[in-house]
């Protein structure tokens, strides 16, 4: 009795609020046909697809396909530049978000709006652009870093797309550039939800705008912050894939500081025409990311358990 009152107290809570649940139906089909049903391709990094027996025929290899990733000569290379770029971006994306949604809260009116719809304009730019942006500045020849900037100073012409050392601040600073805007929205909307209650008892004790923010704005945006940061954590083993190849020009001297799991596996598909050994990186991919995330979520849980995502 109790499951059929549990069920019809549903479908009456359902039919109450058939608007707003009717509301949910399009993100819900978005949902299940992006995240869930390509669920059921799983399989096809165990097997050894080939195109005369198909998908469903081809045989099973087991783990074959997770060796050649594993097993290559280039894993600890294209593990720490993924690893280690997705920390740096994740860290220095955060504090700069932060940084900026403080900043335009303090402005008032059309100038916070203007400050705001600039910032988040890069987001929306698709890397093959921003590439070429990029390779507008860091031309040999014709770049404007090169033939202006650098010219000023009296300081030679630098080959940037042969000269590793620089990159790795470059892609930092690229990443941050298309970034950081659509992030600060996410902590603008949190600090607009903060009771202006808190920031008057504070003027009224003395509370300079520097302690205001200190003790009162990042303490109520913290839970936010982590929030963002353990979903962060589920992609340290993914990378923008249009970042490390459409940035650098597929520079074969940037390699060692440019090449990631995504621009490896890419390049030796391209040559292998292997579907089953994409599919199995990605797999890994997946499956250290969602480990990733449980972690992060169990060590914030112990130290603050009102702060974890579950």
């Amino acid at each position: 009795m109790k499951e059929r009152t549990g069920i019809a107290v549903f479908i009456h809570s359902l039919w109450k609020f058939r608007f707003l649940t009717l509301m949910l139906v399009p993100t819900m089909a978005v949902l299940i046909v992006n995240n869930y049903l390509p669920m059921f391709g799983v399989f096809i990094a165990f097997k050894n697809i080939n195109y005369i027996d198909g998908i469903l025929g081809s045989p099973w290899v087991g783990f074959d396909n997770f060796a050649f990733l594993f097993n290559s000569g280039s894993i600890w290379r294209i593990t720490r530049n993924t690893v280690g770029y997705s920390l740096a971006f994740m860290v220095f994306n955060t504090v700069l978000s932060v940084a900026i949604a403080v900043a335009i809260n303090e402005l008032r009116g059309r100038l916070a709006k203007t400050y705001q719809t600039f910032l988040i304009m890069p987001y929306f730019l698709s890397m093959i652009v921003v590439g070429y942006l990029a390779y507008a500045f860091l031309n040999a020849d014709k770049g404007f870093l090169n033939s202006a900037f650098l010219g000023w100073f009296g300081i030679d012409p630098i080959s940037w797309y042969s000269e590793k050392e620089y990159w790795p601040y470059i892609l930092i600073l690229v990443n941050a550039w298309k970034n950081v805007g659509i992030g600060a929205v996410i902590y603008i909307a949190a600090i607009a939800g903060i009771d202006h209650e808190y920031y008057e008892a504070a003027l009224i004790d003395g509370a300079s705008k520097a302690k205001q923010i200190l003790h009162i704005t990042l303490p109520l945006i913290q839970p936010i912050i982590v929030i963002m940061t353990i979903l962060s954590m589920g992609s340290v083993f993914n990378t923008d894939f249009g970042l490390f190849y459409q940035v650098p020009m597929d520079s074969g001297a940037l390699y060692p500081v440019t090449d990631t799991v995504d621009t490896y596996v890419y390049r030796v598909l391209m040559e292998l025409n292997d579907i089953g050994m994409s599919s199995a990186a990605a797999l890994a991919q997946s499956v250290l990311g969602f480990i990733l995330v449980l972690l992060t979520n169990s060590a914030v849980r112990r130290i603050n358990p009102e702060q974890a995502l579950f």
